[in-house]
């Protein structure tokens, strides 16, 4: 045998024992062979996309509740760090599911992307941070004043225009910036900006830290304020309805589960924390508890009158065009009676 063939015979030897190496110990090519030779469905976990804030919480309460109660997860979860990374991972397919920003998701559905929002995320849980040396005490005090947002397509950023507006004032007479939430208390703290806004537990932590103080809460300007919404590919609708619909259900009495008890709440910061979000749980449960109306986990299901308010504001702030109807971009069939929803029945980790 030539010196030739034999180095072309070792070099594919080599490459089918790496694929088959690869296989095994990555892929679980084993136990899918077993599964299929036994005729089991052999389908990975889809995956769902989140962030570490509170609009997200129920996608980590749901995947734990689920691990302890049957031992795995309907899901995996996939933590991001940014609004981008997030909206790209959706738009490859990589996430057939993901919790995103509300009016983002009506945006992607005005440029053609087959999305349907079936859920939401929480109600309230947002507020407006100044530093607690400023003499920032009322929305007219933020005329001139630098004050961040999370993303063009926020509704925190809605709710800003809403609340300049009903003060006389307009978006241009403050400076807006965009900034990732996690990067938003150390800019307060070095009064890089004057103002901060976005979802929980950042807003939190300027507060439980000593030097944020609110300026408002969205409870007490925008009651039952949206911020981030379940939104799933029309594909996995069309495809598997049934999964779908556990995903819904499961998310649904997460966030029973977490309104019915504060111990819950707390269980809950806890393993969240720990687990998912690689934050300190006292951040999780300062926001989940002070007040526990701070942030709200029911009356979740998909209504026409909340999203009307927040494409009125899209198109006047110049977000939206308002051309996707409320039937375009929001399927509510999967929660038809959310009376009927009860919360899990796990009795969490305190009590266990």
């Amino acid at each position: 045998m030539s010196l030739k063939r034999t180095l072309i015979l070792f070099g594919l030897f080599w490459l089918i024992l790496i694929t088959v190496l690869h296989g095994t110990l990555n892929l679980d090519w084993r136990k899918k062979i077993t599964a299929f030779s036994r005729g089991e469905k052999t389908a990975e976990k889809y995956k769902i996309g989140f962030l570490p804030v509170t609009c997200h919480l129920t996608c980590p309460v749901t995947d734990f509740i689920n691990k302890e109660t049957s031992g795995e997860g309907i899901y995996e979860p996939l933590r991001f760090s940014g609004w981008p990374e997030l909206k790209e991972a959706f738009l490859s397919g990589d996430t057939p599911a993901t919790f995103i920003l509300a009016p983002m998701a009506i945006a992607l559905r005005e440029q053609g992307v087959p999305l349907k929002i079936v859920y939401l995320g929480h109600r309230d849980g947002t507020a407006l941070m100044v530093h607690k040396d400023s003499k920032i005490f009322r929305i007219e005090d933020l005329r001139g004043k630098r004050v961040a947002v999370p993303n063009r397509y926020s509704n925190q950023r809605l709710l800003i225009f809403r609340a300049l507006r009903n003060a006389g004032m307009t978006i241009k007479d403050i400076e807006l910036i965009e900034m990732p939430p996690p990067d938003m208390p150390a800019a307060l703290y070095a009064k890089a900006v004057d103002a901060v806004t976005s979802g929980e537990p950042f807003m939190g932590q300027t507060e439980l830290d000593g030097y944020g103080r609110v300026l408002y809460l969205t409870k007490d300007i925008w009651p039952n304020f949206i911020s981030c919404v379940l939104a799933v590919h029309e594909d996995m609708i069309k495809n598997d309805r049934a999964a779908v619909q556990q995903l819904v259900d499961g998310i649904a009495k997460s966030g029973k589960w977490l309104d019915s008890d504060m111990e819950n709440r707390m269980d809950a910061a806890q393993f969240v924390s720990k687990n998912y979000y690689n934050q300190d749980p006292r951040l999780l449960e300062f926001v989940l508890s002070k007040p526990p109306d701070r942030v709200k986990y029911t009356n979740l299901s998909v209504r026409k009158p909340d999203f009307e308010e927040i494409v009125d504001l899209g198109i006047e702030s110049g977000i939206l065009t308002g051309k996707a109807t409320f039937e375009d971009y929001t399927d509510t069939s999967f929660v038809p009676d959310e009376s009927s929803i009860k919360p899990h029945a796990w009795e969490g980790l305190t009590n266990k």
